[in-house]
C-alpha cells in the first residue's frame, strides 16, 4: 500500500496514515446504516436541519465521485480503529486532521464513522443494561457538537472528532445537566452546552451517576468525581458573584497543586466555550455576562486562565 502517495493526497502528514494503517490494521470496521433511514437516526442524534441536509448530500454512495478510493479507505479503516477500542475510556483520535474545505465527504468523514458506530455502540449499552434513553441522550452530542462547529465555522471540530470517540465506544455517558467519562477509579466530569448550571441540576446529576455506574458497570469502583477544566480556575471568584453558579460549582472540588497541562492552551478554551469563537479580536466579543466580561477584561489586561483539575469523593 502507497501510503505516502495516500498522504499526499489526502493532504495530510504521511506519519497519520500510517498510524492508522498500524492501529486498525485488518480489524472489523462497521458499516453505515442505510442511506433510508439516516434522516431519522440524524434527528435522534439531535441533528439539526441543516447539519443533516449536508450529511445526507455527502452520502458515500456506491460510485460517488466525490468519494476518492483514499477516503473510502480512510472511513472504513478509522472506523475500525475506533471500533477496536469498544468500551475504552480515554480520547481518541480517529484519524488525521482532512483539509474540509475540499467538500463534504472530507468535512464529515469522521461523521459518517460516528454513524456506521453508532449500532455497535448500542449493542454494547444493551450488554451493560443501559436504558435507550440514556443511550441517545449520550449519543445525541453529536448535533450538538456539529451545531457548535457550524457556530464556529469549522474552528471547532478538530477537537470534537476525537472527543466524540468516547461516545462511539462506550465511555462517557450523558445523565442529566453532566456527562461522566469512566476512568479506573474517578469518574471525569464534563459540562455540556445544555442550560444553567444550577447546584439543583448538578446534584440531580451526581445523584444519577451514583446509582447508574455500580448498577451497569459492576466490575468498576469508582471512588472519586473529577474535573478538568478552566471552570476550576479559581481567578474567576475575582470577577463573578458568590452565588454564581459557576462559582457553586467550583466550591465541589479539591484543587490540585497547578501544573500546566500539556496540549491545552486555558485562553483558547475560555475563548471556545464561551464566545464559541477562536478568531474574533477581543475588542469585538460580546460582553453580555458577567463571564463574558471576565473573560475579555482578564486577557485584555495581559492575564491568562488556567486549566485547573480537581476532586471531590462520590
Amino acid at each position: 500500500m502507497d501510503l505516502v502517495g495516500m498522504a499526499a493526497r489526502l493532504g495530510v502528514p504521511v506519519e497519520d496514515v500510517e498510524r492508522v494503517h498500524r492501529l486498525a490494521g485488518d480489524l472489523p470496521s462497521a458499516p453505515l446504516p442505510a442511506k433510508a433511514d439516516a434522516p431519522a437516526i440524524l434527528a435522534r442524534l439531535a441533528v439539526r436541519p441543516d447539519d443533516a441536509a449536508e450529511i445526507m448530500a455527502g452520502w458515500p454512495d456506491p460510485g460517488s465521485p466525490a468519494w476518492t478510493p483514499d477516503l473510502r479507505w480512510l472511513l472504513d479503516r478509522s472506523t475500525a480503529l475506533v471500533r477496536a477500542d469498544l468500551g475504552g475510556p480515554g480520547w481518541l483520535v480517529p484519524g488525521p486532521e482532512l483539509p474540509r474545505d475540499r467538500g463534504t465527504a472530507w468535512r464529515h468523514l469522521y461523521v459518517y464513522a460516528y454513524l456506521a458506530l453508532v449500532e455497535v455502540v448500542l449493542e454494547y449499552h444493551r450488554d451493560h443494561g443501559i436504558a435507550e434513553a440514556v443511550s441517545y441522550a449520550t449519543l445525541a452530542d453529536l448535533g450538538r457538537n456539529l451545531a457548535v462547529d457550524r457556530r464556529m465555522r469549522g474552528e471547532g471540530w478538530p477537537v470534537m472528532r476525537s472527543w466524540l470517540t468516547l461516545h462511539a465506544r462506550g465511555g462517557v455517558y450523558e445523565l442529566g445537566r453532566l456527562q461522566y467519562q469512566r476512568g479506573d477509579t474517578t469518574l471525569g466530569l464534563h459540562i455540556p452546552e445544555a442550560g444553567p448550571l444550577t447546584p439543583q441540576a448538578v446534584e440531580a446529576s451526581l445523584d444519577q451517576a451514583r446509582a447508574f455506574f455500580p448498577r451497569h458497570f459492576p466490575d468498576e469502583h469508582h471512588t472519586t468525581f473529577s474535573c478538568g477544566s478552566w471552570l476550576l480556575d479559581p481567578q474567576l471568584l475575582h470577577y463573578l458573584p458568590e452565588d454564581a453558579n459557576i462559582v457553586r460549582f467550583q466550591q465541589r472540588f479539591e484543587l490540585e497543586p497547578y501544573e500546566q497541562p500539556e496540549g491545552i492552551d486555558a485562553d483558547v478554551e475560555v475563548l471556545r466555550f464561551v464566545f464559541r469563537t477562536l478568531t474574533t479580536p477581543l475588542d469585538r466579543l460580546p460582553r453580555r455576562t458577567a463571564l463574558q466580561r471576565a473573560a475579555v477584561d482578564h486577557l485584555k489586561a495581559g492575564r491568562h486562565w488556567q486549566w485547573r483539575r480537581g476532586h471531590f469523593p462520590i
